[in-house]
C-alpha cells in the first residue's frame, strides 16, 4: 500500500464516526484556572492585549529549541515535540500553535510535511506536534474523547512551563489532525483563538459554539483521500486498518460502512457553509482568484468571525507550499505551490487573537 510503504497519511475513516458528539465538551479542563479571561467581544481585534500565562517569570530563554516531551495525561503516557523559539525569554509571553498529524502520519513525518517549527522560529511562536494513539497513529475527535482531554492537560502543562500569550493560541493540523482541529475549536472554545484545517475540515455534530472561532480552511478539489464533493477518497480506503492488523480499510469495512464512508453528503462547501452559520455569518459567499489554481471562498462574517476556504483546482491532499508534500505527488497528488499555507495561516492567526464570548 502507498501509505504503509511512505509511512504517511493522512485521513482516519474512523474520524468520520467520531465526528458525532457525545457532549458538550465546550467548557475549558479544570487546572486552567490560572488563565487571564478574553477581553469582550466588542473589543476592537488590534487592542486585544497579550495575556499571560502562569509561566512567565518561571522560565528563561533556556528552555528554547526543538526537544521530545513526555506526559501522563487521564493515566496514559503520552508525547509530543514542542518547538520553542529563541525569542522565548521566560518573561515575553509568546503566541502557540497546535499542529496535529495525519492518519498513519506521526508527528515525526508532521514536523517534514509543514515546517511550522521553522516559521516558529522566525515569527517567535511556539509549536506543540502531538502524536496520536493506537498501532495506527490516529485521532479520536469524539467529544470528551481522551485524545482531547489530553489537549486541555497539554496546554494547561505548556503554559504553566513557558510563557505563553493565552489570547493567542491557535491550532491547525492535516487530514485526520484537521478533523481533530475542527473538534479541539468545540471543545476548547474558549481557549482556542482561531484555527487552519487543511485537508480535512469538518462539522462536529451537535457542537454549538459559545463565541465565533474564526477558521482558515485548505482544500484540494482532487483530494483522494478526503473527498472535496464529501466522504473519503479511494484512495483512503487503501489505508492500514486502524487495529494494525495489516490489512487496509477496504479489507476491513462492511458493505454499508465502505457505502457510508464513501457518501458525498458532506461536502466541503456544505461543511464551510455550516461553519459560517455558526459563527453568525449571513448565507452566502463569494469567490476571488488568488491565483492560477487557487480561489478563495470568503463568507459575510464580522470581523471576530471570519470564515473562508482556499479551495486549490486540481489539488490533492496536500499542504499548499510544502516541499515535502509536493516530493510525494505519487501518493498525496499535486501541491499548489502558488500560495503558502503557513504564510497565510500565521498572518490570520496573528489578526485574530482570542475574544469572549458574547454574554
Amino acid at each position: 500500500m502507498r501509505g504503509v510503504k511512505v509511512g504517511i497519511v493522512v485521513v482516519g475513516v474512523l474520524a468520520l464516526g467520531a465526528c458525532s458528539s457525545s457532549g458538550d465538551g465546550s467548557s475549558r479542563e479544570s487546572g486552567a484556572g490560572s488563565q487571564t479571561a478574553a477581553p469582550a467581544k466588542d473589543a476592537p481585534l488590534a487592542v486585544v492585549p497579550v495575556a499571560e500565562s502562569s509561566g512567565c517569570g518561571a522560565t528563561t530563554a533556556a528552555a528554547a529549541g526543538h526537544t521530545k516531551e513526555t506526559m501522563s495525561a487521564a493515566g496514559e503516557e503520552r508525547w509530543y515535540y514542542r518547538d520553542v523559539p529563541s525569542a522565548h525569554d521566560g518573561t515575553t509571553p509568546v503566541p502557540l500553535v497546535l499542529d496535529f498529524h495525519g492518519y498513519s502520519e506521526g508527528a515525526e513525518i508532521h514536523l517534514e510535511m509543514s515546517k511550522l517549527a521553522s516559521l516558529g522560529e522566525s515569527e517567535g511562536f511556539v509549536t506543540l506536534t502531538p502524536q496520536g494513539t493506537g498501532p495506527v497513529a490516529r485521532w479520536d475527535t469524539t467529544l470528551g474523547s481522551k485524545d482531547l482531554g489530553f489537549v486541555g492537560e497539554l496546554l494547561d502543562s505548556v503554559e504553566s512551563d513557558l510563557c505563553i500569550d493565552t489570547n493567542r493560541v491557535y491550532s491547525t493540523g492535516l487530514s485526520n489532525g484537521a478533523f481533530m482541529t475542527s473538534a479541539v475549536a468545540c471543545a476548547y472554545n474558549d481557549r482556542i483563538a482561531a484555527v487552519a484545517p487543511v485537508a480535512g475540515v469538518r462539522t462536529i455534530e451537535g457542537c454549538e459554539f459559545a463565541r465565533p472561532v474564526p477558521i482558515v480552511a485548505f482544500h484540494g478539489t482532487d483530494d483522494g483521500y478526503v473527498s472535496f464533493t464529501g466522504g473519503l477518497g479511494e484512495d483512503a480506503l487503501d489505508l492500514p486498518a486502524p487495529d494494525g492488523s495489516g490489512k487496509s480499510l477496504r479489507e476491513t469495512l462492511t458493505a454499508d460502512q465502505l457505502k457510508q464512508s464513501l457518501s458525498s453528503k458532506n461536502s466541503i462547501p456544505n461543511i464551510m457553509a455550516g461553519w459560517a452559520k455558526r459563527n453568525g455569518c449571513a448565507p452566502g459567499d463569494g469567490e476571488a482568484s488568488v491565483a492560477a489554481d487557487v480561489v478563495e471562498v470568503t463568507y459575510d462574517c464580522t470581523p471576530d468571525a471570519v470564515t473562508k476556504l482556499y479551495r486549490v483546482e486540481g489539488g490533492g491532499h496536500t499542504w499548499p507550499g510544502s516541499q515535502f508534500s509536493q516530493a510525494i505527488v505519487s501518493i498525496v497528488g499535486p501541491t499548489t505551490m502558488n500560495i503558502n499555507a503557513n504564510e497565510i495561516m500565521w498572518k490570520f492567526f496573528m489578526d485574530h487573537p482570542l475574544r469572549a464570548a458574547t454574554n
